[in-house]
């Protein structure tokens, strides 16, 4: 038996690979290198959804029906959800996107895919007394999802900051909420419950809600100088350093590589302070340093959650809104999951190991 099923290969998939030795992530065949920067996130889209619709349209296409579903989502869902007292912005988020029908169909994908993208700002706006701003159906995704934050056109650097981000947290294996989806996919259940309950299990702070405690710690901190010794009393107290280890990668994270570039973009463009990358950068280094000596036998470097809490936070969304944010990217890797799944698998039935006690033998 293998609690928590590591190195438990639970199914075939064209979608993802993550290499924890090397470093690696390859998505639908083409490196993380290759597609972060570099494709839009409709393109991306349109790669992890490949082969699992009859009708897929062309890339330019699928783009403008994107477009088409976040105009869709916002009026069918936003007058509803602003008016949700859900503590946080994910509850809030999961319970405005469950009046959308199930079904396995595309229209249903794209508008799983814009509901966040387009509630996710609707809900920060609404927590600060402020009216939601209607999408721009011709706009660039990650632009738009932008101008509906801030009700203003995004910096170039902006958008493209945000487009890297969700390319890079599209799809990442089986970690939890994918595999969520998968086990939910695998009843027929549809797209909207796979992804509900995908959500859900991204909600749970060992799998998706680090990056906001990453930027308390970096707050904590305060100046470069700093560094070494609170995170030394930190480690001594036996906390954990947020944004450092993963359970697969033994190595960098390659997702960090490509968010840490986008930072910097940031700071060359004005969206981003120098001094807060500067402490970033100290704390990395300093951590990294520390880490290696206190625990040499387990690597622990830097994961995809310590650059995403400072581009976020520097593109204007709050620290509770991190793991929504996190899910405007991921839905695809869930769809495209979802559907595998649905089309190629079996009911996802493992077994347990009973380990309680037994009624005693009749004599």
């Amino acid at each position: 038996m293998n609690n928590g099923l590591d190195d438990v290969v639970a199914t075939e998939t064209v979608m993802s690979d993550v290499d924890g030795l090397a470093g690696r992530l390859i998505i639908r065949g083409h490196s993380l290198d290759d597609l972060a920067g570099r494709h839009s996130y409709e393109e991306v889209v349109a790669l992890l959804l490949a082969g699992f619709f009859e009708d897929l349209p062309a890339e330019r296409d699928l783009a403008a029906r994107l477009g088409s579903a976040r105009a869709e989502v916002f009026e069918a869902l936003v007058p509803a959800s602003t008016r949700l007292g859900h503590p946080t912005v994910t509850e809030a988020l999961r319970a405005a996107m469950a009046p959308l029908a199930d079904g396995e169909d595309l229209a249903t994908a794209l508008r799983l895919i814009a509901a966040p993208a387009v509630l996710v700002p609707a809900l920060i706006r609404q927590r600060r007394g402020q009216p939601p701003v209607a999408p721009d159906a011709g706009a660039g995704h990650a632009a738009d999802i932008l101008r509906m934050r801030h009700d203003r056109m995004a910096a170039p650097e902006a958008a493209a900051a945000l487009d890297t981000y969700l390319v890079t947290v599209s799809d990442h294996g089986l970690n939890a909420s994918t595999f969520t989806a998968r086990v939910v996919a695998s009843t027929h259940a549809g797209l909207v419950s796979a992804s509900l309950a995908a959500l859900s299990a991204l909600k749970g702070p060992l799998h998706g809600g680090a990056p906001g405690p990453v930027l308390d710690m970096l707050d904590g901190i305060g100046a470069p100088e700093q560094a070494e010794a609170w995170l030394e009393a930190s480690l001594d107290k036996g906390e954990r350093l947020m944004g450092f280890g993963h359970r697969v990668y033994r190595v960098r994270d390659p997702r960090a590589e490509a968010l840490k570039r986008s930072v910097r973009a940031l700071v060359a463009g004005g969206e981003q302070t120098e001094g807060r990358l500067a402490l970033a950068e100290a704390v990395e280094a300093a951590a990294t340093r520390i880490l290696a000596r206190r625990k040499p036998d387990r690597p622990l470097q830097i994961n995809v959650e310590f650059y995403t809490a400072l581009l976020l936070e520097a593109l204007g969304f709050p620290r509770e809104s991190f793991t929504g944010v996190f899910a405007m990217g991921r839905l695809a890797g869930w769809i495209g999951h979802a559907r595998e799944q649905t089309l190629y698998g079996r009911l996802i039935r493992p077994q347990s190991r009973y380990v309680g006690p037994r009624p005693e033998q009749a004599a």
